[in-house]
């Protein structure tokens, strides 16, 4: 995989700059370089974004609900509910403020069902974010209303892929964050027999993102030399020259977050596991990954529709996190 390179400049953080109450806000498609199709009735995603940020969010949405298991690492989590069951998932921007469109996503999930409050009525939505505001010169923030527009657009069988939805201002490779690149969200879905995998992902790392023949494709971009590196190479630099210059301070605020749905009947435990098992996996594409500065999060979702034949859940989760390296290459094409 070529990409050229696509440096994110650093923001200013002046003081001052505009937040949503400041400008006339009004959600926009975020529709991406295009979309991956998916096999899994009852599964619906959309995005939406303010062009004004930019930032964006991403809902996935399965009105059935779908037992969840929810793998957090790293030193910086950004997330809301954290449900073990889930009608809906909202990825988006705008750090600590971009929880505020899972809520908005909640509220129109309410008004869909008439505003019925039963316990058995409620819908219940788990929202995890990115800290976006490090590419960009304003406080515009994924907000409810943004929130209910992503549900709104949402189809059944498309995730939209590229710079948009919660992706729309990420970026990765940042050992200094005069090397990182935008990177996006994107995602992968493979048939194994009956057994569906779909494995989506916001891609807001620390780390460089890697492919199969080992070499950076995203990310640590050394415009001088005009090549990318690995940052083990720049870490071990610091090391050796620490005499001669300290080195580059951590760049904070980063995140990968991810979403895995099957259609395979798997226990709790089974479930959590199998997440873990494809988190731990997505190493491979993002390097360094679940670092003290980033929040990675994995929602791992099952529709429990088939029963897994042919294989343990070890053999699931083998299969699912060769998605998942798709998955990660997807999102920085």
């Amino acid at each position: 995989m070529t990409t050229e390179p696509r440096l994110a400049q650093p923001s200013a953080f002046a003081p001052g700059v505009p937040r949503n109450a400041d400008l006339p806000l009004t959600p926009q498609p975020s529709p991406g370089r295009g979309s991956v199709a998916f096999d899994l009735p009852g599964v619906h995603v959309g995005t939406a974004e303010y062009a004004e940020g930019p930032t964006g969010c991403t809902v996935l949405h399965i009105p059935a609900g779908a037992r969840t298991a929810v793998d957090a690492r790293g030193g910086a989590v950004g997330m809301s509910g954290g449900y073990d069951f889930n009608h809906a998932i909202c990825l988006a921007g705008g750090s600590v403020y971009g929880l505020a469109a899972a809520a908005g996503v909640s509220d129109e999930l309410l008004a869909r069902r008439n505003n019925q409050t039963k316990w058995d009525e409620l819908q219940l939505v788990s929202g995890a974010v990115i800290y976006d505001f490090s590419a960009r010169d304003t406080a515009v923030y994924p907000d409810g209303e943004l929130g209910r527009a992503a549900l709104r657009n949402a189809v059944e069988g498309e995730f939209p892929v590229g710079r948009c939805g919660a992706g729309r201002t990420a970026s990765a490779g940042k050992v200094e964050f005069g090397r990182a690149e935008f990177a996006g969200q994107g995602a992968a879905f493979a048939t194994f027999g009956e057994a569906r995998v779909l494995v989506a992902t916001v891609v807001n790392a620390v780390g460089a993102v890697i492919d199969r023949q080992g070499q950076v494709v995203r990310g640590n971009y050394h415009a001088e030399e005009g090549t990318r590196r690995h940052p083990s190479a720049d870490y071990a630099r610091s090391i050796s020259e620490g005499a001669i210059g300290d080195p580059a301070p951590a760049v904070m605020g980063n995140t990968t977050l991810t979403v895995m749905v099957t259609n395979v009947k798997l226990t709790d435990i089974e479930l959590l596991q199998v997440g873990r098992q494809v988190h731990s996996s997505m190493h491979r594409g993002i390097q360094p990954f679940h670092t003290l500065t980033d929040g990675d999060v994995l929602f791992a979702m099952t529709t429990d529709e088939v029963d897994l034949v042919g294989v343990k859940p070890t053999g699931l989760g083998t299969l699912a996190s060769e998605v998942a390296w798709d998955a990660i290459l997807s999102a920085v094409q």
